[in-house]
């Protein structure tokens, strides 16, 4: 196993770019990271990196031995997919990435039910609002909610995610209630905004009498973690564009209210990516399937819940606002 390690270690660096990068993915030291990629190159005979105290960058014998090393590396796991489906016996270490608010709140929760089911197989959860790459960071599956730019990845819809625009009833109070997207530019709202290095969506899609529109909203609010947006709203500081299920509690108990309900925002796609590798492991197609139905019925049960909270008024009294 030793010169499989020295190969995935390598596939690492040279993907990351980095020793350090790449001990911290593989959770092994820079001095173990750097013994094995020395070991490799003693062993083939070349340098397959040119190292300063600054850069780290491939050498032409570390770029034409890349890809024969990626390609090792993806016999020897369809290999071992195919002895776990004959032993039934799923195992490993799945890393998995998904947004912070769904993270947190719908997949963390029924993790461990899944673990406890499957004993062997261990679980690297990664949060982040943030676009990731499954190819460069190592991961087996990334939840996402929007459209993804990588067409080359397969994806497994979930379920459509109603979203809603709320404020809290002191910042309505002081600024009043918008109807719809229109007045939230005429009157200059202040709107709560989720960006991120490399993001490029800038504006509230929201859903008119003509079809979708989008609306190009600002704020002095913005940053790369969703849940600071909702505290920002909760605070009395502006109007949040959020996933109905990040927010359910703050408008059954009154908190937040919705917004601009008019032209609510167009629902967002909740989906899963993959690519067809690693949809081939048995750990990594059983926890798409579990999380799958999961997060579908965890959804369901909150646009449900929202219903009824419309239907009988629940928070109507912690939430007298005026009109716009």
């Amino acid at each position: 196993m030793s010169y499989l390690d020295n190969i995935r270690t390598f596939v690492r660096v040279y993907e990351l770019g980095s020793m350090s990068a790449a001990g911290r993915d593989l959770r092994v030291s820079p001095a173990v990271t750097s013994a094995r990629i020395s070991q490799l190159e003693e062993y083939l005979a070349v340098r397959l990196f040119q190292r300063t105290t600054r850069n780290l960058t491939a050498t032409e014998q570390g770029r034409a031995f890349y890809d024969g090393a990626v390609a090792v590396l993806d016999a020897v796991d369809v290999a071992e997919a195919k002895v776990m489906h004959l032993t039934d016996t799923p195992r490993g270490t799945l890393f998995v990435a998904a947004p912070l608010g769904l993270g947190r709140r719908l997949l963390a929760p029924q993790t461990p039910e899944f673990l406890a089911t499957y004993p062997e197989i261990n679980l690297r959860l990664r949060l982040s609002d943030r676009a990731v790459d499954l190819t460069s960071e190592g991961l087996d599956l990334a939840f996402f909610l929007g459209q993804p730019e990588d067409s080359n990845l397969r994806i497994r819809k979930i379920a459509d995610c109603q979203r809603v625009l709320c404020a809290s009833p002191a910042y309505v109070a002081r600024r009043g209630l918008p109807a719809d997207g229109t007045a939230l530019l005429r009157d200059g709202h202040d709107c709560l905004n989720l960006r991120y290095p490399g993001a490029s969506e800038f504006q509230w899609l929201l859903q008119t009498s003509e079809g979708p529109r989008r609306f190009a909203v600002s704020g002095r609010y913005e940053c790369d973690d969703g849940d600071v947006l909702t505290d920002w709203a909760l605070a009395g500081e502006g109007v949040v564009l959020k996933p109905l299920f990040e927010v359910a509690e703050h408008l059954a108990a009154g908190r937040l209210v919705p917004v601009a309900e008019a032209t609510p925002p167009v629902p967002v796609q909740l989906a899963c990516l993959y690519t067809h590798r690693r949809h081939q492991d048995p750990k990594t197609r059983l926890f798409m399937e579990y999380m799958t139905a999961r997060l579908a019925a965890a959804l369901r049960a909150d646009g449900a819940q929202s219903d009824r909270n419309l239907d009988d008024g629940s928070g109507a009294d912690q939430a007298e606002t005026p009109s716009a």
